[in-house]
């Protein structure tokens, strides 16, 4: 045999696409996902082989090459939102999916999955009913406001305000409140969308009541106040209290719309973190619409919340819009569970995951960090060094912004540097059940206070590959 037919020969030697799909593994695979998935991963799976064994490879049988297509049907079908561990530090994270929801609300949004529902059926009479029902009591118990209504975010909830109530006349704010959101969304440009004329009073560190006043004209519509979440100016500053704005309004005959961003229906300050004003105090100080989110310090699913006077919730409900922005019976079921257990408040952090979070003590994290800093230290090899550390961790989601939380974790260095920390966060990020911390200092920062599930926590990093981690 001459040398250029010694690989044609070799290749030869590979199993047929029907000697693959005879397999036992095969045979399991057609079962998942499909005669057709699968025999066009056993073809690729073919395709890869035959290029590594022109490489010099041998030839695989055909049980390997079976298996080998079963990793490749399983990679596709693996969800891009699988769960994952926050370790970042930051408790509502924004790109991590914010609030984890109370086990009650999962129930309820698993039995609005399974089954049909009442979701705009009036039992009572048998006649329509309306969805926003579902919920709207509940928020008016718990913030004292005359009525309430619902829709899918915050910022939808501030741009269907803008648009029913000052649509082509003027809304006057704050030039010290006209913030940038995630993903460069920004206020000015909601209220454009919203096609309201924004016209802007004071400066970026001081606004009197004299400036609001002075805005005043017959094209105002609405007075805004937006609550600076992601940020705080400090120093010599100056900002008039939504109370005072109540009045100002009230005096003027428009209403004022006070978007409160992350919202907040108990005191927070029981819980070591900084006073912030409730849902109810914006109402019992006179704003007529208060906006707030479902999925931030409230602990629920995203949802953008509206609650304050009925007259102007009845006019927010008969834009045309507000049908585009509603949200679904799953969701709806999720809200009102959660809704729920605000009327033990006392219990609370034994119901919610965001606050039981929030709540933590940074001693019981340290000693939770204590406990495994030894089996993540078995796990990843002498060629890294793993100790407990102090840090301090994020609200997050713009709410806030300068309180930190006390808390404790694991710090975790490489022996030899190089890119052997971004190895191992590039592991830890291709786990089954991610694993996601904060690489600063020279170090990768696994912060413990949204660590629940301790034991699987330890089982998914064991399953690292401590060889290859080493380079």
């Amino acid at each position: 045999m001459t040398a250029s037919n010694e690989p044609s020969s070799r290749l030869r030697a590979l199993p047929s696409v029907t000697a693959i799909l005879n397999t036992t593994i095969a045979a399991e695979l057609v079962q998942r996902f499909g005669r057709m998935a699968s025999t066009e991963a056993v073809r690729e799976t073919i395709d890869q082989a035959r290029e590594a064994m022109k490489a010099g490879a041998a030839a695989p049988d055909a049980e390997g090459l079976a298996r080998q297509a079963s990793v490749r049907l399983d990679e596709r079908d693996r969800s891009g939102l699988r769960p994952l561990f926050n370790l970042t530090g930051t408790v509502l994270h924004t790109n991590l999916g914010r609030a984890v929801l109370a086990e009650s609300a999962i129930e309820a949004a698993t039995s609005a999955m399974r089954d049909a529902v009442a979701l705009e059926f009036d039992l009572a009479t048998g006649k329509r009913g309306e969805r926003d029902d579902h919920v709207r009591t509940l928020l008016c118990e718990l913030t004292g406001a005359q009525d309430a209504t619902i829709v899918n975010n915050n910022a939808a909830a501030v741009l269907l305000c803008l648009n029913t109530l000052a649509q082509d006349r003027e809304t006057i704010v704050s030039r010290g409140e006209l913030i940038e959101i995630g993903g460069a969304f920004r206020m000015p440009d909601i209220m454009a969308r919203a096609g309201t004329k924004m016209v802007e009073v004071g400066t970026t560190n001081r606004t009197h009541a004299k400036d609001y006043r002075a805005a005043l004209g017959a094209q105002t519509a609405v007075i805004l106040k937006v609550h600076t979440s992601n940020y705080r100016i400090l120093g010599f500053t100056a900002e008039v209290g939504a109370d005072e704005l109540a009045s100002i309004a009230t005096e003027a005959r428009v209403p004022l719309l006070n978007d409160l961003g992350s919202g907040t229906l108990i005191d927070l300050s029981r819980f070591g973190m900084q006073k912030e004003p409730t849902v109810g105090d914006a109402v019992a100080q006179g704003a007529g619409l208060i906006t707030f989110s479902g999925d931030k310090l409230l602990g629920g699913p995203q949802a953008g919340f509206i609650v304050g006077d009925s007259e102007l919730i009845a006019q927010v409900n008969r834009n045309p819009m507000k049908r585009a922005l509603r949200v679904d019976k799953i969701r709806l079921a999720a809200i009102e569970a959660t809704l729920k257990l605000y009327r033990d408040p006392d219990r609370l952090v034994d119901h919610l995951p965001t606050l039981r979070a929030l709540a933590r003590s940074r001693n019981e994290i340290g000693i939770q960090a204590n406990r495994l800093r030894p089996l993540v230290a078995k796990s990843l090899g002498p060629s890294f060094t793993v100790e407990t550390c102090e840090c301090e961790s994020q609200i997050g989601s713009g709410a806030l912004p300068l309180d930190t939380l006390a808390s404790a974790g694991l710090m975790i260095r490489a022996e030899n540097g190089g890119g052997a920390l971004d190895r191992l966060a590039t592991a830890l990020r291709g786990l089954r059940r991610p694993v996601i911390g904060r690489i600063a200092d020279g170090g990768l920062t696994l912060d413990l206070r949204c660590l629940a599930d301790e034991q699987e926590f330890v089982t998914v990093v064991s399953e690292l590959n401590a060889d290859a981690l080493a380079g």
